[in-house]
C-alpha cells in the first residue's frame, strides 16, 4: 500500500511539473531528480534482482554481493555547457564493502569534442560534491537510464 502511494504521488507531482511550462524547468527537474531517487530507494531491489537474472541467464553472473543505488551524474563541458543528472547503477563486491555504497558518483567530461571520458566511483554518502569518499573494493556493474 505505502508503495503504492509512493508510485502515486511521483506520477503526480511529474505530470503536474509537464503541465507547469516553460518557466517551470527548474522545479521540473528537481521533482524529476526527487522522483527517479525516490524511485530507485524504493525499486532497487526489484531492479537488481531483474539485473542479476539477465547476467545468470547469459551465464555472465557476478560473484560476490550486488545493490542498485543512486548515480549522480555531473558533467564538465570543455567548451560546452556543463549539465547535472540522476540515475541508477548496480554495484558489486564483498557483501561489507557494497553495504557501506550509498550512490554511484559519475564525472564525465568531453575534450575538442573527440575524447568523452565517464569516471564512475562507488562512494560512501548522497553528495559526492561535498565530500568524494570511494569506497574501495567496490566496482559499478550496470548502469539503468531512465528516459525522461
Amino acid at each position: 500500500m505505502r508503495r503504492t502511494r509512493l508510485i502515486a504521488l511521483i506520477l503526480a507531482a511529474v505530470l503536474l511539473g509537464g503541465a507547469a511550462g516553460a518557466q517551470a524547468q527548474d522545479v521540473i527537474a528537481i521533482i524529476k531528480t526527487l522522483g527517479i531517487g525516490a524511485a530507485v530507494k524504493v525499486f532497487g531491489p526489484d531492479i537488481n534482482r531483474f539485473i542479476n537474472r539477465i547476467l545468470d541467464a547469459r551465464q555472465a553472473e557476478i560473484e560476490g554481493t550486488t545493490k542498485v543505488v543512486p548515480i549522480l551524474s555531473i558533467s564538465i563541458g570543455v567548451g560546452s555547457p556543463g549539465r547535472a543528472t540522476v540515475g541508477a547503477a548496480q554495484v558489486a563486491g564483498p557483501r561489507r564493502l557494497v553495504e557501506k555504497v550509498q550512490a554511484v558518483a559519475a564525472i564525465d567530461t568531453n575534450f575538442s569534442g573527440v575524447w568523452q571520458i565517464k569516471v564512475l566511483v562507488p562512494v560512501d554518502n548522497l553528495k559526492p560534491w561535498e565530500r568524494l569518499s570511494r569506497v574501495q573494493g567496490v566496482g559499478v556493474s550496470a548502469i539503468i537510464d531512465v528516459r525522461i
